[in-house]
C-alpha cells in the first residue's frame, strides 16, 4: 500500500524559512549547492519515506496520528511532523533543523 504525501503550507513556508537561513550563512558557491541540497533531501525523505511505512516512525506530541521523521543530513538533519489523516494520505504539517527549540 502507497500513501499520498503532501507538504501543508506550513510545511512549504518552513522549507522556504530553512532555505533562507542556509543562504544567508552561504560563503561559497559549495554552500549554495549545500542549501539546495537539504531542501531536497527533506523533500525527498517525506516523498519517499512517508509513502511507504508511515506507521513505523516514532509518535509525537499527543495525537498519536501525529509523528516524527527524522531526516539525516551532514552532521544533523532535519525533522518533519507529520499526520497519518486517512488510510491513503499523509500530511507534513511542519519541518525543523533538529537543532530548533521546536515547529513554531
Amino acid at each position: 500500500m502507497s500513501f499520498v504525501v503532501e507538504l501543508s503550507p506550513a510545511a512549504e513556508a518552513d522549507l522556504e524559512r530553512l532555505f533562507d537561513f542556509l543562504l544567508d550563512q552561504a560563503d561559497t558557491t559549495e554552500d549554495l549547492d549545500r542549501a539546495q541540497a537539504a531542501i531536497d533531501a527533506c523533500r525527498a525523505a517525506a516523498q519517499h519515506r512517508l509513502a511507504i511505512t508511515p506507521f513505523s516512525f516514532r509518535k509525537a506530541a499527543g495525537n498519536p496520528a501525529q509523528r516524527e521523521l527524522i531526516i539525516p543530513f551532514g552532521a544533523t538533519g532535519y525533522v518533519a511532523l507529520f499526520e497519518i489523516v486517512s488510510a491513503s494520505k499523509v500530511v507534513v504539517l511542519a519541518l525543523r533543523h533538529q537543532r530548533e527549540e521546536d515547529y513554531h
